[in-house]
């Protein structure tokens, strides 16, 4: 769903911006309109998402996900880029935003209460806008209004004290980012902040180091089951790396490097397989043409989650920070070995970008048994 928005970038790119639209009043999140989701309530992360197992014989086992009806721990979501709308703010007319909440974020409410707020973000047009060399700060600060607006009105309303999770992915976490230094770093309520989970988004630390750059206090995750830390990082496909100035991956700011955490066991350096959910039905173009999951034909739900498929590695070198992405073959079988991930415009794959389409699909299930495991330890 996700790339389908991306891949229109290139009709942005186009010299001559549209001017701004006229921007939507500022959302009021005390009403429940302005929200995805919410607990308890019929909506996008209450959505029961068919999936079906992937291994090398081919498709398996049938499943749903499911709704937690009392998890001890919050998590608050901030979708990425893909709104469409005119000018470089979208208005509060959930469309895009609501494929992305579902493929990204709705799995999580099986382990934690789900919050996702809508926000005026950048649109993609904004996004080609900065390409291009365009000003776009006064559009950044209006989506990050919105994004603490809805944080102020969830820790005074909704949160009651209870531990919470921060998910965002590409702008969403960028402007956790944001969130993160100026709302929590410092302030007693970073106490409740169990994890952040932000790929997609160059956070930045000293060569070598946990914590300095990006935040001052909250250090990168550094073992199994630590609290208060980041798991942060930006996929690239084996054998290739963040070219210089890439815009995932490359940090810019000398002594500095982008932050890699293995999602699927934090800490570590070496190959981690990782568990899985694809979107089956994407429009994402990928390297090799579509992708056929299996021999056997289309999937028979929306969602595959592939058995021992995918496996990566993070890698520091200087100023790149990335998580290496490999597949696994399986000689015989009737499973693809190829995943989809790169950013396409008209046929042309962006190398700065990476597989920035597959940061959450790669590790998804591991993300949610971690936020999981932080309900258990309740």
């Amino acid at each position: 769903m996700i790339g389908k928005f991306l891949g229109s970038l290139i009709a942005a790119l186009a010299p001559g911006q549209p001017a701004q639209a006229q921007v939507a009043p500022a959302p009021d999140y005390s009403l429940q309109k302005n929200w995805i989701c919410l607990p308890g309530r019929s909506d996008t992360c209450s959505t029961l998402l068919a999936t079906t197992a992937l291994n090398a014989n081919g498709y398996g086992s049938m499943s749903k996900s499911v709704v937690a009806k009392d998890p001890a721990v919050d998590c608050f979501y901030v979708y990425p880029t893909v709104s469409q709308d005119a000018g470089l703010n979208s208005d509060l007319s959930a469309n895009e935003e609501l494929g992305a909440a579902q493929v990204q974020f709705a799995r999580f409410a099986s382990v934690c209460r789900p919050f996702v707020p809508v926000y005026r973000q950048m649109t993609l047009g904004a996004i080609a806008t900065m390409s291009a060399g365009g000003d776009i700060s006064s559009a950044a600060r209006l989506a990050y209004s919105d994004v603490a607006a809805a944080w102020r009105e969830y820790v005074a309303n909704r949160n009651h004290g209870r531990p919470f999770v921060l998910i965002g992915h590409s702008q969403g976490s960028a402007l956790l980012q944001q969130l993160i230094a100026r709302e929590i770093e410092g302030k007693p309520i970073a106490k409740q902040m169990k994890l952040a989970i932000m790929p997609g988004y160059n956070l930045l630390v000293p060569e070598g180091k946990l914590v300095g750059g990006t935040f001052k206090l909250t250090p990168l995750c550094s073992r199994k089951g630590e609290t208060g830390c980041v798991i942060a990082w930006s996929s690239y496909r084996e054998g290739s790396q963040p070219p210089e100035g890439a815009m995932f991956g490359y940090a810019a700011q000398p002594g500095m490097t982008v932050a890699c955490v293995n999602p699927a066991n934090p800490g570590s350096r070496g190959w981690e397989k990782l568990d899985s959910y694809w979107y089956a039905r994407s429009a994402n173009s990928a390297p090799g043409g579509p992708i056929q999951w299996s021999s056997e034909g289309d999937p028979p739900t929306p969602y595959v989650r592939p058995e021992g498929l995918v496996a990566a590695r993070c890698f520091n070198d200087g100023p790149r920070g990335y998580l290496a992405v490999r597949t696994i073959a399986t000689a015989g079988g009737k499973r693809t070995n190829r995943i989809p991930g790169e950013v396409g415009i008209g046929g042309i794959f962006l190398p700065g970008w990476g597989m920035h389409l597959a940061d959450m699909s790669i590790a998804q299930g591991d993300l949610i048994r971690q936020v999981g495991e932080l309900s258990k330890s309740k």
